[in-house]
């Protein structure tokens, strides 16, 4: 029996895309299957193991077996294990698979990724996810490029996804759009915080904030909640935009900063941050000195 799909990587966004009733219908009109590492790990393998179950997805105990039939392939892995997921999944692929890279790295990254789908058979796709996950679920906006965008777009609106563009027959270009953005995206995340830390340290961040503007109170909690939960994937992916940068010649200067102040909020490990900024600092505070 062919399998629906096949995600390499079943994290936020892959529990996000079948944790809804479209997407259930969507996923399991065939069956659904799923490798991630974390399942070859003996401290998260069991918590990995429950969230296939609690999806009703079929997890499997090694890539190959999870590619099996599978004619939609989804990569959603951390940015340092896009190409090595696209060249250990290029050796099992069905000829004609569609290979969704919807990992946040560099255009040059999924050019290196694309040779190794395309040698071995298979139809690669950049896809770029432009919003967060969630609430949005399968109505994130995703971009798609590539030669096989057409074919690519079908199967995703096959498959549940509802708000899909196509930017373009180049591979990289749609990384291109997101890898930039994210320049100003998680670069104002970046700043928010710096600002409020000084603010808080020289204890004007109510004066500070209202300066800012009457929205800028809930703009921050709201880039802490992101830096707090995924300061360290998005570290990762803005390492990823700095590469995009220097490919361009273009010197990441602040990019390089946004990096390490993504990172040192996201190494706190507070995966469940307390509503309010001030409750939020409260806890970032008490994480240090402990």
């Amino acid at each position: 029996m062919e399998n629906n799909a096949t995600f390499i990587g079943f994290g936020e966004a892959a529990q996000a895309f079948c944790g809804t009733q479209k997407g259930v219908a969507a996923w399991k009109a065939g069956s659904c299957s799923a490798f991630d590492l974390k399942t070859q790990n003996t401290v998260t393998a069991s918590q990995k193991w429950n969230e296939y179950s609690t999806h009703g997805i079929q997890g499997t105990n090694s890539l190959e077996e999870a590619l099996g039939c599978s004619q939609n392939i989804f990569s959603l892995v951390t940015a340092d294990q896009a190409l090595i997921s696209a060249r250990n999944a290029s050796a099992f692929l069905k000829p004609g698979a569609l290979y969704f890279d919807m990992n946040s790295v560099a255009p040059a990254t999924k050019i290196s990724a694309a040779k190794l789908i395309e040698a071995s058979g298979g139809r690669y796709v950049d896809v770029a996810v432009m919003a967060p996950v969630y609430p949005a679920r399968l109505c994130v906006p995703l971009l798609v490029s590539g030669p096989h965008s057409n074919e690519a777009t079908n199967a995703l609106h096959r498959t549940g996804f509802t708000n899909i563009k196509q930017s373009g027959s180049e591979i990289g270009r749609a990384s291109s759009i997101k890898m930039i953005r994210s320049v100003m995206i998680k670069g104002i995340e970046a700043l928010t915080a710096e600002c409020v830390f000084a603010a808080e340290k020289a204890g004007v961040l109510p004066e500070v904030l209202s300066a800012l503007g009457e929205e800028w109170a809930e703009k921050a909690n709201y880039n802490f909640d992101r830096m707090m939960v995924h300061g360290a994937r998005r570290a990762a992916e803005m390492r990823e935009v700095c590469k995009t940068l220097e490919n361009l010649g273009v010197e990441p200067l602040l990019s390089i900063g946004t990096v390490q102040r993504q990172d040192s909020i996201g190494k706190f490990g507070l995966i469940s941050p307390l509503q309010g900024l001030e409750n939020k600092l409260t806890q970032i505070t008490n994480v240090k000195a402990g």
